[in-house]
């Protein structure tokens, strides 16, 4: 599955929960959200509650991802900066061994 199919999957779920269990706390303790003296339905108080949710986690997702990202993206770099110094480096011995494995590849003959 790929990542933002199971990242949409996750979101989903996530407000499904969320509003399966924050209607039933609303229900169970009698509890009353007010946003400008004005009272909010149980539904239009868990859907804020659900998307402030979402957009922390994907706010925290893109952190992550960026921070791993910068991460291997560096070592990445290490990696191929170090090839490149044994490259220019060593490649004089590098030439050579690849003149003297062509010369000696073309010169052999079938035994009778």
């Amino acid at each position: 599955m790929s990542f933002m199919k199971s990242l949409l999957l996750a979101i989903i779920a996530t407000l499904f929960l969320t509003y399966v269990f924050g209607a039933s706390v609303i229900d169970w303790f009698n509890v009353d959200v007010y946003m400008d003296n004005e009272l909010l339905e149980p539904v239009q108080a868990v859907s804020f509650a659900a998307l402030f949710v979402v957009v922390l986690v994907i706010a925290a997702l893109a952190i992550v991802l960026s921070v791993f990202g910068s991460i291997i993206f560096i070592i990445l770099l290490i990696f191929g900066g170090a090839l490149m110094l044994m490259l220019g480096m060593f490649w004089p011995i590098i030439l050579i061994a690849c003149a003297i494995w062509l010369v000696s590849r073309g010169g052999r003959q079938p035994a009778h």
